[in-house]
């Protein structure tokens, strides 16, 4: 290759962040870092930008911006801090390839100023999909943008529909491994502590999504993500508790016939794909070995006890804004939950509280997004201030 892909990771300092690093390490013949972001993580971007020498770096958070000038003030990597600066970025020129790895809300601005710039997106931030589907896919279509999932479920179907151009989905299976509470009572799940609920049986994520997933949040998030992907009905989407996480996901077709896309749990695979594509590129990760996981089992989820994944389904269903409110109450449920404010299961009352007190709008603009955003917020926090 007579170029290196240029690479801009909005979000550098996260789990996905950091793995795509690792990928582009190991492919530093493809592939070159040109811009680096981070929210708060100074430190760990300043290691970052001493190590991939990316053209630019932007700090979100404004206080940190003299530390990140000062201790790369002696390299020649632009130094630039705040929301409007990371929006920029993305819009770089010489940029071929944005991954949106930011946590929540936060990632939706920076996605749509990337796409407006017409550069490909490698989409690890679920919430843009989540809050504002039908713009980001108006935009897409308009500016003639692609965008490729990052997630390991939704570039599981990506890849289960790779050369089934025409032949109609039946049914989106998206897998989930139940998190660590999979098994747990109703009465157990009042007295989850957050230590526990950090521990995930699989996979290595921030705190946010951690959380996400052990209440079924995340999945959540991705069945209403897979709507706006892969064009389907919310009723063409099912969920399947798979444990081993062995099985990303899968598709089933017309004539009854069901790919899957199997792996061990490792999000380098997926964000290698989405760098690569339609390519696949040797890889160090480790091989999956059937022999040591002859048993793959599968059951349905409780929403019963896991209430979060029905409330993403009723805010699919009722579309406009909803999706939007969703979100902004899980961030802030979380948080609290995060800070020992809230109890766990105390978290889906919050945001149904939420969703049935903010104003539904039904053909929702970008300004109304973020007015809905903001009023999801105030109104949680008043929730869970009250308890």
């Amino acid at each position: 290759m007579d170029k290196k892909k240029q690479i801009a990771i909005l979000g550098s300092t996260g789990s996905i962040g950091t793995q795509a690093l690792q990928v582009i390490a190991e492919h530093a013949d493809r592939y070159e870092v040109y811009a680096l972001t981070a929210n708060t993580s100074v430190d760990l971007l300043i290691i970052q930008a001493r190590q991939f020498q990316p053209e630019v770096v932007v700090i979100a958070d404004e206080t940190k911006y003299k530390q990140l000038q000062e201790a790369l003030a002696d390299m020649p990597i632009k130094v630039y801090a705040g929301e409007d600066a990371l929006c920029q970025v993305a819009q770089s020129e010489p940029i071929d390839m944005v991954l949106t790895a930011m946590v929540g809300y936060s990632g939706l601005k920076p996605t749509m100023s990337a796409i407006r710039a017409r550069k490909a997106i490698a989409l690890a931030n679920k919430e843009t999909l989540v809050v504002a589907g039908e713009l980001i896919n108006e935009l897409a279509q308009q500016y003639r943008t692609p965008i490729l999932p990052v997630d390991s479920e939704h570039s599981a179907i990506f890849q289960c529909l790779a050369g089934e151009v025409g032949n109609p989905i039946e049914k989106l299976i998206l897998t989930a491994s139940g998190g660590p509470f999979r098994t747990f009572t109703a009465e157990q799940l009042q007295h989850v502590t957050k230590a526990q609920a950090l521990k995930h049986p699989n996979w290595d994520m921030g705190a946010k999504i951690t959380i996400d997933s052990a209440s079924m949040m995340n999945k959540g998030f991705e069945v209403i993500e897979a709507k706006w992907l892969f064009g389907v009905t919310p009723e063409q989407i099912d969920v399947m508790v798979h444990p081993q996480s062995i099985i990303h996901s899968m598709v089933q077709f017309a004539d009854s016939s069901i790919k899957a896309q199997m792996g061990l749990p490792d999000m380098r695979l997926p964000i290698q794909y989405a760098f690569s594509y339609p390519d696949r590129l040797p890889a160090s990760f480790e091989r999956l070995d059937f022999t040591k996981c002859s048993t793959l089992t599968f059951e349905k989820p409780d929403t019963t006890r896991f209430r979060n994944l029905a409330l993403a389904y009723e805010a699919m269903a009722q579309g406009g804004n909803m999706a939007c409110i969703l979100n902004a109450a899980n961030e802030v449920a979380v948080a609290s939950f995060l800070q020992e404010k809230v109890g766990f299961l105390a978290m889906s009352d919050v945001i149904e509280k939420t969703m049935q007190t903010v104003n539904f709008i039904h053909r929702p603009t970008y300004d109304d997004y973020v007015a809905t955003d903001a009023e999801a917020r105030r109104v949680a926090a008043q929730l869970i201030n009250s308890q």
